[in-house]
């Protein structure tokens, strides 16, 4: 049988940035694998960053633009025969950061998928300069996404050097626990489910305890449907950009703290740079991670609520040099 992997984890908590690593380290051992994104949306930036590690033993697939959740769950259950066929050592899954848990199960449980699929490791990331306090769907998204899991990883350690582990896993597990009692799940965190390490001295004895992690049976109350939650924010998408390397932090801090623009959330996506580079964009209202890669798509997502596509259009259109410019 294939194992599947889940990694689940709210908005901007660095599921893909993991994922790389970890498939990095599945390849290292020589296994062949797949990696499938779950999203909702129609176009897919964390598959365009994961595309360099694309090879005979590599598959990154996607499945998107399918708003109706009956129509999604079909289009996920084809995905996963169609892999189960090909016969990969593992497949690792990155559903959007609004996910219904039951979808996973559920689909794995039906026919021939669970002669094909045996569930591996769940594994949800978890913000380490997330706020103490969401708002209520996202700490609903926190602890359903996290109950089941077989561990739970901590991303951006190093963004708080002057935070000792003991003080970061009080904290952590205080904000998670709460939240899950919040949803009457029975479940509660001790300090030996988090692993805190940071991800760039991560040995292969660690990806093994990841790999190793698999998951709980834990039970809650669902407060809201991923529809629901799904319509709560706007998504604008903004392709073909191609701004002067040296002017892209400006604009995009521009955009994010224009009102005029509306209250966004996140602008995320890949530009463009000098000598066929790109830039990989994640930024929110707290923290900006720009980061140089090989390979891209000219593709901005901005997430937020009452967004104003025309004041968008402007901070971009400005300085943009693509004649083919589009926004959706």
């Amino acid at each position: 049988m294939t194992t599947i992997d889940l990694i689940t984890g709210i908005l901007g908590a660095g599921k893909t940035t993991f994922i790389r690593k970890y498939a990095t380290n599945l390849l290292a051992q020589g296994k062949k694998i797949a990696i499938l994104e779950n999203d909702f949306g129609a176009v897919n930036v964390d598959r365009m960053m994961l595309q360099d590690l694309q090879s005979d033993r590599c598959k990154v697939e996607m499945i998107s633009g399918c708003n109706d959740p009956t129509c999604h769950k079909r289009r996920f259950k084809t995905q996963l025969i169609a892999l189960g066929m090909q016969q990969f050592d593992r497949v690792i899954l990155e559903p959007s950061g609004i996910f219904d848990m039951d979808e996973f199960f559920d689909t794995l449980y039906e026919s021939p998928l669970d002669r094909w699929f045996s569930i591996g490791s769940i594994l949800t990331i978890v913000d380490a300069t997330m706020d103490e306090v969401l708002s209520a769907q996202m700490e609903y998204l926190l602890a359903s996404e996290a109950a089941c899991c077989g561990k739970l990883v901590l991303s951006k350690r190093s963004l708080l050097p002057d935070c000792s582990d003991a003080e970061l896993t009080d904290r952590t597990l205080r904000h998670l626990n709460r939240s899950l009692a919040a949803i009457q799940c029975s479940r509660q965190f001790q300090p030996q489910d988090l692993f805190l390490k940071d991800w760039d001295s991560m040995t292969d004895a660690d990806f093994q305890e990841l790999q190793a992690a698999g998951y709980r049976n834990s039970s809650y109350v669902k407060q809201y449907d991923a529809d629901d939650i799904q319509s709560h924010s706007e998504v604008h998408y903004f392709m073909h950009i191609h701004l002067p390397d040296e002017r892209i932090p400006e604009i995009l801090q521009a955009m994010l703290n224009d009102p005029n623009c509306g209250t966004i959330y996140r602008i995320k996506g890949a530009l463009p740079l000098e000598q066929n580079r790109w830039l990989s964009i994640n930024l929110t209202q707290k923290k900006a991670e720009l980061q140089t890669v090989s390979n891209g798509q000219s593709v901005l997502i901005v997430i937020g609520d009452q967004l104003h596509r025309d004041a968008l259009d402007a901070h971009l259109k400005a300085e943009n040099t693509d004649s083919d410019y589009v926004s959706i």
